[in-house]
């Protein structure tokens, strides 16, 4: 007998179903009087009794009644009927949940005998409550329900689905596999395949996946990874095929255009392993991280056991995220491979000796064959060891040491000439060598390593050596440094302008999207800023060589308040910028006979040193003053900037010494100052206290 619960032709308002939400309502409104279970109020009170507490429960339960197992449920219990809601109402639960009966009805059927609760967690139950067999999971506990004699006359359950939780598990697990495998591909179709292999694992959410990406013009994609049963083509054209346009072609470039999923749901033929017939599929874009540029295409089967909600479109969505991120990642890895060979390779065509060490032991990963004829040794014989190792004799002559301080100060470190010992076709020779340790920074700013540059000067410095021996009485010590810094500086620029040249064309050749990529550009930036630093140190080189050839040139009158209030004008817009405050104090007839280039570097340079090396704590006060003895003109330069150490004051007019890093220079501006006045007979003086500020008095010979 079908009987109708909405019938209100006779209603059944019985205080049993007061209350009780819209359960209660369609209670009291069912025709019972027609039902097998007659009018309420011929019910046991035991059943009455537990119907209204049912009623009023927040937690899904229901009643199964009699040996029929006519169905009683609360509100909280209508969401697991789905569309067999409201027609449950009464009705057998043999009838209701036919398709799993097998499963659970033997449960039923033994407490109703008089068998013991049964209580399951998490079963797996496929569920006809949608239209089709829903793969759901359930916690829930059958007890017996007694009738007024104390016999058992039906089963209470109290149920919990916990679909959700479980499904969200099961699709944490995948997306974490997933990550960890696809992260250790070297390619891109090993990550590809690794990453859809992994989800035939989780065949109950992906029946089946393909990865495809698209080529450079977004008008072909081609498949790197695919799983499960599949038909389509390993190669798409995009808005070309029109045979296939209909079912793939067409929805692909919906995606690329609107950058949203779309799902397939007319396939055919496509059968998994159980023999489930798979009719849907979803096409999700694979973006560029942290972009909107699609990359590629991820095609999910979607599972006809369960219902294409937000929770589950949310985790193909995440799949595609996560496929998306490690594609991504391995192109970038196998692109910073083909740069790293690529720069490798012009380092191997460098006309100058070049080397990159890393790591505390300072590992050699880079030593061009012009590094490798100055160690006398083969690139095999270095590579991938530890300096000391690799060069054992250099041991105690300081390199080690050397490196040690650029890595810890991240101060690069020139010596124009510098005489090391190496063991070369078995015999220990000397060799001179004209270098510049850089420290080589990784993509967190931090120091990783050092990178050497240097030139074999040895045939240099031995002819040298030979023009000292015959010339002795010709050439003083000075003028012998000044041959050499000339020689060495020339010898330089050449090499560096060929890196540079190399270096253009490398950018000329690398197509836009990878020149674009932000790894491509620090590193560009980085030899850049490299290069950069070794022109000026090659720059400042050649003139402090043109200051002994140049010293007798151009020798005039030279008036030095105009000379200073000339440079004054120069730094103008610093003075102002800075605050600084001025004040000059000339005793008359303050003229020397002097080089006019010559002298205007020395002021030129004092004053750029206090304005540089100003204090931040207070306004910088300067002040310039001349005073006249019988041998000198003394020109004097006084601030109250940063100051230094005492044993400081003589280490500022070597070459390359600084003793502040947080202002741009190479550190040769004093020295150049000290050999011009020098080289005129003239004297250059210091004092200063650290934090209070410094003098300058520079002696004019008469």
């Amino acid at each position: 007998m079908v009987i109708n619960p909405t019938d209100t032709s006779q209603l059944a308002t019985h205080s049993t179903f007061e209350g009780g939400g819209e359960m209660g309502k369609l209670m009291r409104a069912y025709a019972w009087e027609k039902h097998p279970l007659g009018h309420p109020d011929q019910w046991p009170q035991s059943l009455k009794t537990n119907i209204r507490l049912m009623l009023h429960s927040e937690f899904p339960m229901f009643i199964w009644w009699s040996k029929d197992f006519y169905n009683f449920y609360n509100d909280a219990y209508i969401a697991t009927l789905g569309i067999k809601h409201p027609a449950a109402l009464g009705a057998s639960a043999r009838e209701v949940w036919a398709t799993v009966w097998k499963d659970i009805g033997d449960k039923a059927e033994s407490i109703l005998a008089g068998g013991q609760p049964f209580f399951a967690e998490g079963l797996l139950l496929y569920l006809d409550r949608n239209g089709f067999p829903e793969e759901t999971y359930w916690t829930f506990s059958y007890s017996p329900a007694f009738d007024d004699a104390g016999l058992v006359g039906g089963v209470f359950c109290a149920c919990s689905e916990v679909t959700s939780s479980v499904l969200a598990q099961r699709r944490l697990n995948t997306l974490k596999d997933i990550a960890d495998a696809m992260f250790q591909a070297d390619t891109l179709e090993q990550a590809c395949q690794t990453g859809c292999y992994l989800l035939t694992q989780n065949a109950s959410d992906v029946p089946f996946s393909q990865i495809y990406l698209l080529n450079k013009a977004s008008t072909e994609i081609e498949c790197y990874g695919e799983a499960g049963p599949w038909g389509l083509p390993s190669v798409l054209e995009l808005y070309k095929n029109e045979e296939e346009k209909a079912t793939w072609s067409k929805p692909m470039e919906e995606v690329l255009q609107t950058k949203n999923l779309v799902v397939v749901d007319n396939l055919e033929g496509l059968t998994l392993e159980d023999g489930t017939v798979v009719s849907k599929a979803a096409i999700l874009p694979l973006f560029r991280p942290g972009q909107d540029q699609v990359v590629g295409f991820f095609v999910a089967g979607i599972s006809p056991k369960l219902l294409y909600g937000s929770d589950y479109q949310n985790f193909h969505e995440l799949l595609a995220s996560q496929i998306a991120t490690s594609v991504v990642s391995v192109k970038a890895h196998q692109e910073a491979i083909r740069q790293q060979a690529e720069l490798i390779h012009v380092f191997q065509q460098a006309p100058v000796a070049i080397a990159i060490v890393s790591g505390p032991e300072f590992i050699i990963d880079i030593a061009n064959p012009g590094i490798c004829e100055i160690w006398g040794k083969r690139q095999q014989d270095v590579l991938g060891k530890p300096v000391l190792d690799a060069l054992p004799e250099i041991r105690d002559q300081g390199i080690k040491e050397l490196l040690d301080g650029v890595v810890q100060t991240g101060i690069p470190y020139v010596n124009e000439e510098l005489a090391l010992q190496f063991l070369r076709n078995g015999t220990m020779e000397t060799v001179y060598v004209s270098f510049v340790y850089h420290p080589f920074r990784n993509i967190h700013g931090e120091i990783a390593g050092v990178i050497a540059m240097a030139i074999d000067i040895s045939e240099q410095v031995k002819s040298r050596h030979h023009v000292e021996a015959v010339n002795q009485e010709l050439l003083a010590i000075n003028a012998d440094l000044d041959n050499f810094v000339y020689s060495a500086s020339h010898d330089l620029k050449a090499p560096i302008s060929n890196i540079e040249g190399l270096m253009e064309t490398l950018v000329e050749y690398l197509p836009a999207h990878i020149l674009n990529l932000p790894e491509v550009q620090q590193v560009l930036q980085m030899i850049e800023a490299s290069v950069s630093r070794f022109k000026r140190a090659v720059a400042d080189l050649t003139e402090v060589a043109k200051v002994q050839r140049e010293a007798s040139e151009d020798v005039t009158a030279q008036d030095l308040l105009k000379v200073v209030e000339d440079v004054r004008l120069d730094f103008e817009t610093k003075i102002k910028a800075a605050g600084a405050q001025i004040k000059t104090n000339f005793a008359p007839n303050a003229t020397v006979k002097f080089s006019a280039k010559n002298v205007r570097s020395i002021v030129y340079n004092l004053l750029s040193n206090s304005l540089k090396y100003r204090s931040p704590e207070r306004t910088l006060e300067l002040s310039i003053s001349t005073q006249s003895t019988p041998e000198y003109v003394i020109l004097k330069v006084e601030d109250n900037g940063l100051g230094m150490k005492k044993n400081d004051h003589a280490k500022i007019f070597y070459m390359f010494k600084r003793l502040h890093d947080h202002v741009e220079g190479t550190g040769i501006g004093l020295y150049i100052v000290k050999r011009i006045v020098e080289n005129a007979g003239g004297k250059i003086e210091v004092e200063s206290e650290e934090g209070k500020g410094t003098t300058f008095q520079v002696y004019f010979r008469k």
